[in-house]
């Protein structure tokens, strides 16, 4: 009646070429989005009609198009097909960073902006790549994306100071733009093609399920807590720059010289906590310990003098604590999510981590321009204090992990007679049997669960 997709051999060429290809994509484009945050605030300031608000919305405008677009381009990939959604996306990233590299006011670098992230691939990506590899090892091609998206993220804050400083912010934009083309060419010659289209609901917003996330407690508590995550990461490159180089006397030119060495410190700092919270189970206090840490080094932003030394500890405290919870999330998430609704959850939980980017970056400027540069990161202590208070009446989840079972003769099946069998095997925490797509999403306790006993 039905099999489970078995761990086979390793990643075939098609699978592992699909998946550095796409985690390239989407590093690349998101190398483009993150470049400016630590130049752009200097820049800025030679702009016509220029404002601290003003200039947080350039920042941050990408997130808001990004946040409601990503969805439905993802769900338009169902109809028309993965590569043209992305290849549409692509080129209208490129536009909008043509347009605000020839930009001379603000308000066009604003539009410019709003294009980039309207050029919303993320779900269309991750869609193609669970077209393109079995189940068995969608996991690791998610993961390698995840991984890249981190990497990116670390290469925007050295390259960015060092393009600004050798070809200046509109050649930054106009490299982002070359960038997404090259994307293109990527997409029609390197990507494979899938044989056909499915729905993967560990890996795709699906409408019906929106009202269930969009009511799941805990998952909400979660896509809060990204909002206010990346909310205080973009509020923070809005005035962080104009301090360093004002208050730290470091020259813009050399802000990659602290952003460098903190980035890497910080990393080896969080793999023991990530330990701590994978291994020993002790999730829940490696969680809310790094908010209180993220807590703690933003109200010193707001009371302590800004020197070097201060900058540099303090960033160090800063990204770890970011880096942990960033790592975290995910997991979280997917733990969380009923087992069918893990692509859904996923949706939303981005689309929360892209409005926060736009809500925080906003939000600092405007304060800049009303209470100073210090104002924002008391606005921001007291969002990360809101999300403690709710990280809370967090319930830890049980450490489960998602397996999806491929059927067979599915047209001979009895979807809740097997879902039932299926939840009385050992180790098996949830199941779930859509007839219609021909396959069982389970939950499972790898040190329990025997993929062999499956019926």
């Amino acid at each position: 009646m039905s099999q489970a997709a078995s761990p086979g051999p390793g990643m075939s060429r098609t699978e592992l070429r699909a998946a550095l290809s796409l985690s390239g994509i989407y590093a690349l484009r998101m190398l483009g989005l993150f470049m400016i945050l630590p130049v752009f605030a200097l820049y800025a300031a030679d702009l016509e009609g220029v404002t601290p608000a003003l200039t947080g919305l350039a920042i941050g405008v990408y997130g808001v198009t990004q946040a409601l677009l990503q969805i439905p381009a993802g769900l338009l990939s169902d109809r028309i097909g993965r590569k043209p959604v992305i290849i549409g996306g692509l080129l209208v990233f490129a536009f909008g960073s043509v347009l605000a590299a020839l930009a001379d006011s603000i308000w066009l670098i604003i539009l410019g902006r709003a294009l980039q992230g309207a050029g919303a691939i993320a779900a269309a990506i991750m869609a193609l790549v669970a077209d393109l590899t079995r189940e068995q090892h969608r996991i690791k091609a998610m993961a390698m994306i995840g991984m890249s998206i981190g990497l990116s993220f670390a290469l925007a804050l050295i390259l960015g100071p060092v393009l600004g400083n050798l070809i200046g912010v509109p050649g930054i934009f106009a490299l982002t733009a070359v960038l997404a083309l090259g994307g293109v060419l990527v997409v029609l010659f390197v990507v494979p093609h899938p044989a056909d289209l499915r729905i993967h609901r560990e890996a795709e917003a699906i409408p019906a399920q929106f009202g269930r996330i969009l009511t799941h407690g805990q998952l909400l508590r979660l896509d809060a807590g990204i909002f206010i995550l990346h909310a205080i990461l973009t509020g923070t490159f809005v005035v962080l720059p104009l301090l360093l180089r004002d208050e730290a006397a470091v020259l813009a030119s050399d802000h990659w010289k602290i952003y460098l060495p903190v980035l890497l410190c910080s990393i080896a700092l969080m793999i023991p906590f990530i330990i701590l919270a994978e291994r020993r189970g002790h999730t829940r206090t490696v969680f809310q310990g790094a908010i209180t840490l993220l807590m703690l080094v933003l109200a010193g932003l707001y009371f302590l003098p800004l020197t070097l030394l201060s900058a540099v500890v303090m960033l160090l405290m800063f990204f770890t604590a970011f880096n942990l919870l960033e790592a975290m999330l995910p997991s979280l998430i997917s733990r969380v999510a009923p087992v069918d609704c893990r692509g859904t959850a996923m949706g939303f939980y981005s689309s929360s981590q892209f409005m926060g980017a736009f809500a925080g970056s906003v939000m600092a400027g405007w304060l800049h321009g009303q209470f100073g540069l210090h104002a924002f990161f008391l606005a921001a202590a007291g969002a990360a204090l809101l999300w403690l208070l709710l990280a809370l009446g967090m319930v830890p989840p049980a450490k489960l992990s998602n397996f999806v079972y491929r059927l067979t003769g599915q047209s001979a099946v009895d979807p809740a007679g097997l879902a039932d069998r299926l939840r009385r095997q050992a180790g098996v925490a949830e199941a779930v049997v859509v007839a219609e797509e021909g396959v069982a999403y389970l939950k499972v306790d790898r040190q329990v669960f025997d993929e062999a006993s499956l019926p």
